[in-house]
């Protein structure tokens, strides 16, 4: 609730709205991206909803501070596996700044940085998180084989 004026009245016009489910949360969100074709694709607060939870997709989001080494030190790693599956038409690598933007899920705790998730399409309030693995490429590629609902599954070329 966030009015000009407070009195009774708005109070209860509030209340009354609440009541009705007309009232929409506040989300906490950085601007939505006009260009958002690279290969890890960066959601916000008001685009995690139809990013993150879309059922068509796979997703595997990783949640991150702009000031932590950790997540530094996994950029060009990360933007790395994003490079090595753009070519799937059912998976996304993702990341979202967590001190900017609302988390909308309850299913997507993030208690540290980085924090990542993969989200199957058939299964997105039952996110499995990635844990105990090095956070290179080796790891984290194998650890989408392991979730993925549907991959190419080409073959490199050695």
């Amino acid at each position: 609730m966030e009015p000009e004026e407070f009195d009774s009245d708005v109070l209860r016009e509030f209340v009354l709205a609440f009541k009705k489910g007309k009232l929409k949360p506040i989300v906490k969100s950085q601007p939505v991206p006009k260009n958002n074709k690279g290969p890890v694709k960066v959601i916000v607060g008001k685009t995690f909803d139809t990013i993150v939870m879309d059922p068509k997709n796979d997703v595997l989001i990783e949640f991150y501070a702009p000031w932590c080494g950790h997540c530094k030190k996994l950029e060009p790693v990360y933007n790395e596996l994003g490079k090595k599956y753009k070519n799937e038409k059912n998976l996304i690598i993702a990341k979202m700044d967590a001190t900017a933007n609302d988390v909308t899920n309850d299913h997507y705790k993030v208690e540290g940085f980085p924090t990542i998730y993969f989200a199957p399409k058939d299964k997105k309030n039952n996110p499995i998180k990635f844990e105990g693995g090095d956070r290179d490429l080796e790891h984290l590629s194998k650890f989408i084989e392991e979730h993925a609902t549907k991959l190419s599954r080409t073959k490199e070329e050695l």
